[in-house]
């Protein structure tokens, strides 16, 4: 279940137990930030129980993490993976309040797209996002997903049922940006 992928500044890979301490030092680190957008596993027992939902063939979580000094910069995951006929999954993100609005999580998502594309030969990615979620919203729009609509109370985030808009992207609109384009699909 090996998942490295390697970017220019960045990769994806998936978590160890080893990362528990600088994963909660970076979500602590990032708690105002990030909400009410997401609430992402803030104590041992939360990063426990992410690190056992990754066995689960319909999720996988992956750290992003800047080359230069392996520090986390942030994560993905892909859930309600399903395979046969549909090949789609729902994919949630979310960036430390020191790493933003650096382009980490733009060449992340490239990765990441690359993997669920390629390795994972998923042919549809959904992400759901909040309305006033702005850098949410440029980082798909930028990566080639499409607005497909809106859900009122869609999600359940931080206690609360929240509108979400529905943005997708299909192996077919997919554009890497880096030079090594589509042959690079399948390769680590």
């Amino acid at each position: 279940m090996s998942v490295p992928r390697t970017g220019r500044r960045v990769l994806l890979r998936l978590p160890r137990t080893t990362d528990e301490a600088k994963f909660l030092a970076v979500v602590k680190a990032s708690r105002t930030f990030h909400r009410p957008w997401v609430y992402p596993p803030d104590t041992p027992a939360g990063f426990r129980a992410l690190l056992h939902r990754g066995r689960d063939t319909t999720f996988r979580p992956l750290l992003l993490v800047r080359r230069e000094d392996r520090a986390i910069l942030g994560a993905f995951n892909l859930s309600q993976i399903f395979l046969g006929n549909f090949r789609s999954a729902y994919l949630g993100y979310w960036v430390g309040a020191p790493f933003a609005g650096q382009g980490y999580m733009s060449e992340g998502i490239e990765l990441l797209l690359r993997y669920a594309f390629g390795t994972l030969e998923l042919h549809r990615i959904e992400a759901n996002l909040q309305p006033g979620n702005g850098a949410s919203r440029s980082l798909v729009r930028r990566s080639g997903f499409r607005k497909e609509g809106f859900s009122p109370r869609y999600l359940k985030i931080g206690g609360r049922w929240r509108d979400h808009e529905r943005w997708a992207i299909t192996t077919e609109d997919f554009r890497p940006e880096s030079p090594r384009g589509r042959e690079g699909l399948r390769s680590r």
